[in-house]
């Protein structure tokens, strides 16, 4: 069974055990988060949706000052020591609003800031979890794994609101806070195990467990400027951009077209609840089974392009026929295409990056880039609404930006490939 898994998945020999702790500790991460959004959602941070640009603008404001803190704790410990910091103290803060929250002491302001601590909880401990990622494995394995390790994740984003759904009732959303913390804390365990490997002899060279006992040292900002120095990493910021742009569009035309084919509430919700499934069974599909054999066929800059050309198609027949049924197809495809192909090999265009790069000029794309991108394009389709353009004039907006996007995917898969054979 162990083999034929292997041969399944792509995996090697002495990868299974790495790989099993990679995938615990992306479930581990995301099964935590997922417990906690319905909480936030029951606290009433959603009935605030009037006033969501500034929820947006308050958590892009708490990325500005957390970037350079994340910044300066690499800078000065090792990642032995960085990672469990950095969980520790998001594990510290659970168990604090759980207290705070059981007190009962809690103002109007608690459900905003609840919003934007949990945004800036989910983008960081992901942001961290995907630098080790490109720490410890190789190029040629993470083009292999990165797709099997994401379903890890996958599968904690399915298991974290089953789990509220059973237990929410019985014990109280506000109860569900240390199970979250416990979960997380799983993830420090993985890290051990992970690390232990990393520097194993068999592994990698003796040198690799030198780089393990030193602080990645420079300044606080390092990121920031790293990113502004580099064409590659701006190249990956405009990819992750739009990307942005072109999900926030196709997001609100959902709302349009959905209210409009399905009146009942109950519809709608059965009609969401259908693409989700779809979404996640797809999804895991392809990062099993489908991912890394595709990046061994085609390679990385075609892997990189497959989304932007979904997004040519799916445009394109929007522009043609903005229906629900048009509209879900492409909808359920790439979201689906997003997380199981496009997002794994996103992340391997961090593993030819400097140790320094990984962790700081990674976190700065993962958080501030990600959070601007998307509160722009949340205002750049108001503006264009308010210019009186439809879903179909949108959808012909979108076909130039995704060309552009395209050939942005197809660029930095060569550029990644050049810095891997040292260009």
């Amino acid at each position: 069974m162990r083999g034929l898994v292997e041969r399944a998945i792509v995996m090697r020999a002495g990868e299974g055990a790495a790989a099993g702790w990679s995938f615990a500790y992306f479930f581990c991460v995301l099964s935590s988060y997922y417990i906690l959004r319905p909480v936030r959602e029951t606290l009433g941070a959603a009935a605030g949706v009037e006033g969501l640009p500034w929820l947006f603008t308050g958590t892009f404001l708490a990325m500005l000052a957390a970037v350079p803190v994340f910044g300066g704790l690499a800078a000065r410990f090792p990642r032995r020591t960085l990672l469990p910091v950095v969980y520790g103290f998001f594990i510290a803060c659970i168990l604090a609003l759980f207290v705070l929250l059981r007190s009962g002491e809690t103002g109007a302001w608690a459900p905003a800031a609840f919003f934007i601590w949990l945004s800036v909880f989910n983008l960081f401990v992901v942001s961290v979890f995907w630098s080790f990622m490109a720490d410890v494995w190789r190029e040629e394995q993470a083009r292999r794994l990165f797709g099997v390790i994401a379903a890890g994740g996958s599968a904690g984003a399915m298991a974290g609101p089953a789990i509220t759904a059973v237990l929410a009732a019985r014990v109280g959303p506000v109860n569900l806070l240390p199970l979250s913390a416990l979960i997380l804390a799983g993830a420090l365990v993985c890290i051990v195990r992970l690390r232990r490997w990393a520097v194993a002899p068999e592994h990698g060279p003796a040198a690799r467990a030198a780089q393990e006992e030193a602080p990645l040292g420079g300044s606080p900002f390092a990121g920031l400027t790293g990113v502004l120095r580099s064409a590659y990493l701006l190249g990956i910021c405009g990819f992750v951009a739009l990307g942005n742009l072109l999900g926030t569009f196709i997001y609100f035309q959902q709302a349009l077209v959905i209210r409009a084919a399905y009146a009942e509430p109950g519809e709608r919700t059965a009609v969401f609840a259908m693409m989700d499934l779809a979404v996640n069974a797809l999804t895991i599909f392809a990062q099993l089974f489908v991912t890394g054999r595709l990046a061994g066929w085609i390679g990385l800059p075609r892997l990189l392009a497959a989304l932007p050309a979904l997004s040519l198609l799916g445009f394109g027949a929007l522009a043609a026929m903005p229906s629900a049924p048009v509209l879900i197809a492409y909808q359920v495809l790439r979201r689906a295409t997003t997380y199981g192909v496009t997002g794994p090999a996103l992340q391997v265009l961090f593993t030819v990056l400097s140790r320094e790069e990984k962790y700081k000029a990674k976190n700065v794309i993962d958080t501030l880039v990600y959070r601007g991108a998307d509160a722009l394009s949340g205002w750049a389709y108001a503006g264009l609404t308010a210019l009186g353009m439809g879903i179909s004039g949108i959808a012909l907006l979108a076909l130039p930006v995704s060309a552009v996007w395209s050939a942005l995917a197809v660029h930095l898969g060569r550029r990644e490939e050049e810095l891997r054979h040292g260009g």
